[in-house]
């Protein structure tokens, strides 16, 4: 009988082991397997054999061919991967905060509660590329909403002006409208979440609280947050996962050229890890951008497993 119940469980389990073997597990074997090839062009699936070159010319400063400098480790290791990571030490943490704060604030509203939380949760399900051309004119140069509230005139966030001759954008202006527009985009669901979890606290902790005549931010600190640590765990790996992911925020305020410009002589340069692989996957360079999936690949295991390890305690009052 427990052997006929086994093959019933697997039966049940094939519809989803399918789909993550066909669309999980395979690309990733095949994007390891790619990145080891040399010159592999995926539109006929030709290469010129195994190497570690692709590797090379990705993480380290110099051509595997000893020609000198090459211009790939400049786009990732001084341009992408320094962008995203500051995206994300800036947003992950800021975002989590106000989502929480917010939460809370929604939980302790009675009238009107179910629209509030509506119209917060709008934005996670707006197309985020047209979110991003919504910011581009907030963060317009002549006409932008965010310079005319702050007095600004004609401050580059996004594009430089037409009527601003020699204008460039500043990276850290730059810098400031994607991590802006990541946060206010990345609330919606992080609400939903904390919402949930505090629904889920017994009322009697509080009570308690309010007979010790403790004060309300006390017992956010020392109740709410501390019964939210799963909740919060959940959304530090999943924010870090998607902050190390980010592309769409990119296009949507930058286009397609936010990888054009070089943050070192002025103009602001925003790509990402992400930008970077889709931009070589574009120029049929597939194997760096393989080569640098991997890459991305092992540093967002590596970030998830160490905030498993920091992260194991669970509070039960």
């Amino acid at each position: 009988m427990e052997s006929k119940n086994n093959w019933k469980g697997w039966l049940y389990l094939a519809p989803v082991i399918i789909l993550l073997a066909v669309f999980t597990f395979y690309p990733i074997i095949n994007t390891l397997y790619v990145s080891f090839l040399k010159d592999y062009n995926y539109l006929n699936g030709t290469s010129k054999g195994f190497t570690f070159d692709n590797y090379i010319a990705v993480l380290t400063p110099f051509s595997s061919s000893g020609g000198g400098l090459n211009s790939m480790f400049d786009k990732v290791m001084r341009t992408a991967l320094p962008n995203t990571m500051l995206l994300t030490i800036i947003t992950v943490p800021i975002s989590i905060i106000l989502s929480l704060v917010i939460a809370i604030a929604l939980n302790s509203i009675k009238i009107l509660k179910k629209l509030f939380q509506t119209v917060f949760f709008m934005p996670y399900v707006t197309n985020a590329i047209a979110i991003g051309m919504v910011f581009t004119v907030i963060f317009d140069t002549d006409y932008g909403i965010f310079n005319n509230i702050f007095g600004l005139d004609h401050h580059a966030w996004i594009f430089p002006s037409p009527n601003v001759p020699g204008q460039m954008v500043n990276y850290w202006s730059g810098l400031f409208a994607i991590s802006f527009y990541i946060v206010w985009h990345s609330l919606p669901y992080k609400i939903l979440i904390f919402l949930g979890g505090l629904q889920n606290i017994d009322a009697q902790y509080y009570d308690a609280a309010k007979i010790d005549s403790a004060p309300k931010w006390k017992t956010a600190l020392k109740i709410t947050v501390p019964l939210l640590s799963p909740q919060i765990l959940y959304m530090m790996i999943t924010s870090f996962i998607g902050a190390f992911k980010e592309y769409n925020s990119v296009i949507g305020l930058f286009g397609s050229g936010a990888g054009a410009f070089d943050k070192n002589t002025g103009p602001a340069n925003m790509s990402t890890m992400v930008f970077f692989i889709y931009d070589q996957v574009a120029k049929n360079k597939v194997h760096y951008a393989s080569a640098a999936s991997i890459f991305l690949f092992l540093i967002i295991m590596l970030f998830t497993l160490i905030q498993n390890q920091v992260s194991k305690k669970r509070v039960h009052y």
